[in-house]
């Protein structure tokens, strides 16, 4: 595993993220350029492949315009079919994680209460390509209804956070933590809402698990190579301006049947983009 973060990070300079709104905040209290509750939000900007896409729910304002494209979109495809073992010697040289804006600002006590630790799962498929496994919630969640995502949640008090990335995969669809080597972490990226931040742990499996959704969480398994992924026409990345003025890039996968956005596409990005050697600590593109 990673070294635990150090001091090496300067601290950050940016306002204090306790002050930024996010995007379902906006939409819940009817800012002027968001959707209203209850209305259908604006169209991407770019329209999305033929086939591919989900009915998850994306609070897109009407200011939303194309982003940049892929960072590994000019590597030849032979370079975009990472497996396990490009994958984690990429990792071991990165050195350790970089924080998150809100464990700089606020130290590792966020006002939000404990941080969330969430799982990567990989594992190489028949063909040598590495694989990922993400779990689509259900629709009946407070929040978060029908989103693709790692499986993690919130660590319990005095629990490390590895180890509660590791039990809420066990608890939300049967994976044995015996059977995880955990390789390496990415960057920690902050919850704008919830005031917390999210330590994402990449462990790998020796072959495709076998899994059981626990129901009240989880509505299905999906199972995504890399190289899919790293298919240019399936990354898009919109480019939205929250109240106040931010500016930030939203990266999207638009799978066969799903879309996967926000922070779980995030750290996609950076781990595709760290397997590819075309990204590295700090390219998160995300607080």
């Amino acid at each position: 595993m990673a070294e635990p973060a150090g001091a090496e990070w300067p601290a950050a300079a940016s306002p204090s993220p306790t002050a930024r709104i996010s995007a379902r905040q906006a939409v819940e209290q009817g800012l002027p350029g968001w959707p209203r509750p209850g209305e259908e939000p604006a169209p991407p900007p770019r329209p999305i492949p033929p086939g591919r896409g989900g009915n998850q729910r994306i609070p897109r304002p009407t200011n939303a315009r194309a982003g940049a494209p892929a960072p590994w979109g000019d590597l030849p495809a032979e370079l975009r079919r990472p497996s396990v073992a490009a994958v984690r010697a990429a990792l071991s040289g990165l050195g350790p994680p970089r924080p998150s804006e809100r464990e700089l600002i606020d130290g590792p006590a966020s006002p939000g209460g404990r941080p969330s630790a969430v799982l990567v799962p990989l594992y190489d498929d028949e063909d040598g390509r590495a694989c990922v496994v993400l779990t689509r919630r259900t629709w009946g969640l407070r929040t978060h209804q029908g989103e693709v995502s790692f499986p993690g949640g919130r660590i319990e008090p005095g629990e490390a956070p590895m180890d509660g990335a590791l039990r809420e995969a066990q608890e939300e669809i049967a994976l044995d933590p015996a059977a995880i080597e955990v390789i390496g972490e990415l960057d920690h990226l902050a919850t704008i809402s919830s005031g917390s931040f999210i330590a994402p742990f990449v462990g790998v499996l020796a072959g495709r698990p076998t899994t059981e959704p626990n129901p009240h969480e989880v509505e299905a398994v999906l199972h995504v190579p890399l190289a899919e992924l790293a298919d240019p026409d399936v990354f898009r990345e919109e480019v939205w301006t929250f109240p106040g003025g931010r500016v930030q890039p939203i990266t999207f996968f638009e799978l066969v049947g799903d879309t996967v956005w926000g922070a779980t596409a995030a750290l996609l990005r950076q781990l595709l983009g760290i397997a590819t050697g075309t990204l590295g600590r700090g390219d998160l593109d995300h607080p």
